[in-house]
Order: C-alpha cells, then structure tokens, then sequence
C-alpha cells in the first residue's frame, strides 16, 4: 500500500513539474511561434542557482527558490529583448540562437561545476504519515507549489488584462497591434514568466534528485513531448498530457528498469499519436 501511495505521489510530482516547464515552452511558442530549444538549459541555470543561493549564500530554501525565479525571470527579460526580438519572424535565426544558447551554456556550466554531485537543500524534510502511509514532505510540498503556481497563471491568463492580451496576441497579432496593444510589453512578460517557471521546477527537482549539467535536455524533450500530445498551441491540454506522462514516468520504473522505461512510455506516446495526430487538444491545419 506504501509503494502505491509513493508511486502516486511521485506521479503528481512529476506531472506538475513537467507541466511548469512544458506550460512556458508552449507560452512562448503560441505568442510568437519561437520554438525555444533553450527552454531545458533555462530550468537547468535555474535548478543551480537556487543550488548555490541556498548553499552557498546560505538563503532559507524558501527565498533560494525565489531569488533563483526572480533572477531567471529577469534573465528571460533580456533573451527577449535582445536576442530573440530583434529576430522576430525569422524562424531559422532564431533556432540558431536557441541552439547557441544551449551550447553555451551547458559548457560553462561543465567547466564551472563538471561532475561534482549537487542537490538543492531540503525544502521541507522528513516524512508525513497520511492514512498510516509514511511520504515526503519535500514531494508533497513540491507538488502543492506546482499546483498553486500553475492555478495562478491559469487565472492571470484567464482574469487579468495582460492575459487577456496574451490570448489576442496568440489568436491574431497584428490585429492585437492594431486594437493598442503593447506587443513587446506582453511578449517580454511571458517570457519572464516562462523562464521564473522553469527555474521553479528545476529547484523542486533539485531538491529531489541530483543535479547534473545536462539534466535540462531530458527535460526538453518531455516539454515538447507534452505539447505534441496535448496539441500544438493547446496550453489547457497541457494538464492533461502532463498527467499522463508523469504518471507513465513514474509507474513504468517499477517494473521496467532503466531505459527500457523510457522505450515504453515513448512508444506509448507514438501509439496516442498515431491514433489522434493533432494531439488531444489539437486540430487539422
């Protein structure tokens, strides 16, 4: 009963995280059709450098989380501003720079840290006894962050006006230009918040596995693997191709072990395609 009660919360966990990060690709993506390779090296910085605010400037876990979103977000601000705006329209030049990007960076990081083994301090340690089941906090608190961040933008995209914004400026964007809309005030914005949620889900991930400096590539490709299956440009179906993978990525392990799970759960992910190829939420163009 233990192992079960784990192996579902360790879904959750794992759905959550995936869909803060697949929800800022996907943000991107919709608002100005950038496909943002770099988005997997972004939670990677961020998963270090709530590592090194906690650690190394001795932050409370909490505010290391934070400042590393904070920093992150502010680090979006200027990808947009300075490499990805002025290449607005040009599909090719911008994949070059996302590319570069990752490049760079994974390779300062490689030099910098290398293969020293880091974890992100505890955010909540010890266990919690529900139903006479002993789990994680630390699990159960990452998966309540998520939600509760993931809740938040769904009602700021939803009930404010800048969300609004985002939703015309992804249906039409000259029309968004044309009704006075701030175009570049809306897309800097989202980008600095895709970048704060990927840096939120590298320090709960952090905090639960190990870091390492290519930890952001695998979670790329769960990113784009949840867009696809949700359907391109489907930011609500998100939830639920999220849920799916997580929980595939969770259960499978148990099972089968090492990379045969991953064969599997993307076998699977090729079956649902090959059945429904818009995705879940996706349509014919």
């Amino acid at each position: 009963m233990e192992t079960i009660a784990q192996t579902v919360v360790n879904g959750f966990v794992l759905s959550s995280i995936y869909i803060l990060v697949a929800v800022g690709f996907a943000l991107i993506f919709s608002l100005v059709q950038i496909l943002n390779f770099a988005h997997g090296v972004i939670y990677m910085i961020g998963a270090y450098l709530c590592y090194y605010c906690g650690v190394v400037f001795r932050l409370d876990p909490w505010a290391a989380v934070l400042m590393s979103a904070l920093i992150v977000g502010l680090f979006g601000l200027f990808l947009e501003r300075f490499l990805f705006r002025p290449l607005h329209g040009d599909f090719n030049r911008t994949l070059m720079v996302a590319l570069a990007l990752i490049v760079i960076f994974q390779t300062a990081a490689d030099v910098t840290v290398g293969a020293y083994v880091k974890r992100v301090p505890s955010i909540l340690p010890g266990v919690v006894s529900i139903a006479g089941v002993s789990l994680s906090r630390e699990r159960v608190m990452a998966f309540g962050i998520a939600i509760c961040l993931l809740s938040a933008l769904t009602l700021l995209i939803r009930k404010t006006m800048i969300g609004k914004q985002m939703l015309a400026l992804a249906q039409d964007r000259e029309a968004a230009s044309l009704q006075g809309i701030n175009v570049h005030r809306v897309v800097a914005f989202a980008f600095a918040v895709s970048c704060g949620l990927a840096a939120v889900a590298g320090g709960l991930m952090g905090s639960i596995v190990t870091l390492y400096v290519y930890m952001g590539d695998s979670m790329l490709v769960k990113a784009i693997t949840l867009v696809i299956v949700a359907g391109m440009g489907s930011i609500g179906g998100l939830f639920v191709s999220g849920l799916l993978i997580g929980f595939i990525d969770a259960i499978l392990p148990t099972f089968i072990g090492g990379a045969g799970s991953d064969a599997v759960g993307f076998a699977f992910v090729i079956l649902i395609l090959l059945i429904k190829p818009q995705g879940f939420f996706g349509h014919e163009v």
